[in-house]
């Protein structure tokens, strides 16, 4: 699928690796100027950097406000809009996990899964819709989680930030439904991101076993389709959101998740 973003600004959040990453190389390779923001050494950032420029004809930078800080995300979107005029695709993608009971969860994790998660999904969005607003465009796009419709055992602080997201979602598409403004939501189901690599580490030394059946065994348990989604078919959903196809759609949730929700 190719669409004409020229002359269109992405701010994907979280994109130095993973879905982020992925969204960010399709807008570019569409035709948008990306900016960048997440986590990483100097080395990491770069190489993100090149991956999108070596597919982009109108550039790249980078942005690295502290998704934990509501001042520097706010502070983000006034410099991504004075650099380049506008915030017209928002992706909202930041994220982090924690795999814990409830009764064990430390604080500090809850804290800051939420504050990650979903407020910094509601900071963005704050920041960039008056500028959307007064120029009557605006695709908001924020990645869930297939844990944004079910519950899994020992991921609480996850689980409701990504039901929270679902619910911003839906807001945020009924206060700018007369506006050429849409917000959806992308819920993926397994991904094989570094977060999930590392439920992988986890239970292949739990249960004593080599990382590919381990992986296995995570899809056997959730995902009919025994298979993870990619980081390339999220992006292909993204881009559909900012696209024709997708000028009518807002309040949705777009759900890849090898049918993981339909049991």
């Amino acid at each position: 699928m190719t669409v004409n973003l020229s002359g269109k600004v992405a701010l994907v959040t979280g994109s130095t690796s993973g879905i982020g990453l992925a969204m960010a190389k399709k807008f570019a390779q569409n035709g948008a100027h990306v900016v960048l923001n997440g986590l990483g050494d100097e080395g990491m950032i770069q190489a993100a950097k090149d991956e999108v420029s070596a597919v982009s004809s109108c550039g790249v930078s980078y942005n690295g406000a502290n998704m934990l800080d509501a001042d520097a995300i706010q502070q983000m979107v006034l410099d991504v809009q004075a650099a380049h005029g506008s915030v017209d695709i928002l992706v909202n993608n930041a994220g982090i996990q924690h795999v814990c009971p409830i009764e064990d969860f430390p604080p500090q994790k809850w804290e800051d899964i939420l504050a990650i998660n979903l407020s910094s999904a509601f900071y963005t969005s704050a920041a960039a819709l008056p500028g959307m607003q007064s120029r009557d465009y605006g695709r908001i796009i924020n990645i869930a989680s297939v844990h944004g419709l079910v519950g899994s055992v020992e991921k609480s602080a996850y689980v409701a930030a990504k039901h929270g997201i679902i619910g911003l979602t839906k807001v945020t598409a009924l206060e700018n439904a007369e506006a050429n403004i849409t917000c959806n939501a992308i819920c993926p189901g397994w991904v094989r991101t570094p977060l999930v690599e590392k439920q992988i580490i986890a239970l292949a030394e739990k249960e004593q076993l080599d990382i590919e059946a381990a992986a296995k065994a995570l899809l056997l348990e959730k995902e009919p389709s025994l298979r993870f989604t990619t980081p390339e078919e999220l992006a292909e959903a993204a881009l559909f959101l900012c696209g024709p196809g997708g000028a009518n759609m807002t309040g949705t949730s777009i759900v890849l998740d090898g049918g993981w929700s339909a049991r």
